[in-house]
């Protein structure tokens, strides 16, 4: 039977071709859907070259983000050899000191055991604290500011003997015990 039905639609003009294969599925579809079909439209095409694309362009940003981090590590271990390298003998720091300077250093007060004459350098500017390795270095003004100028974050304590003194306690200077 099915064999007659299909010479009469051939005599009427319609072409024998096999029926597109679909895949297994509930077969139901929202009315309006278009049916699947095995290959992509250019709006596939379109979008998985989009997908493609961005995938390269993220790869990229990761390498560069990569190659900058390596760049700024170099850079950094470069700064600390050349202040190891300033700093390396100039530490005047002594075993006999038996004062303490405290000084503010990243938001935390901290301390240097000196002697009383360096004591008075320090305060008068001649001398200069560089916080390095996790200690306290008392070095010459000199080796201070270069070392400042290698690694600005190092120095801790350099006094200007020119700075007015503008600090206010809230005590008024005319006050008289």
């Amino acid at each position: 039977m099915s064999g007659s039905l299909r010479d009469e639609l051939l005599k009427n003009g319609f072409k024998a071709t096999a029926a597109p294969r679909r895949k297994r599925g509930s077969g139901r579809t929202s009315p309006g859907a278009k049916p699947h079909e095995g290959t992509q439209n250019d709006e596939g095409m379109d979008l998985a070259r989009a997908f493609a694309l961005r995938a390269r362009e993220e790869a990229a940003e990761r390498e560069q983000a990569r190659r900058e981090a390596e760049r700024k590590k170099r850079e950094k271990q470069e700064r600390q050899r050349k202040l190891r390298q300033l700093l390396d003998g100039q530490s005047l720091n002594r075993d006999d000191a038996d004062l303490v300077r405290h000084y503010e250093f990243h938001g935390k007060i901290r301390r240097v055991h000196v002697t009383s004459e360096q004591l008075v350098a320090i305060n008068a500017g001649e001398l200069g604290v560089v916080q390095s390795g996790g200690r306290a270095l008392v070095v010459t003004a000199e080796v201070a500011r270069r070392a400042a100028d290698i690694e600005p974050g190092v120095l801790a304590l350099l006094v200007d003997p020119d700075a007015a003194d503008d600090t206010d306690d809230g005590v008024p200077d005319d006050l008289v015990w």
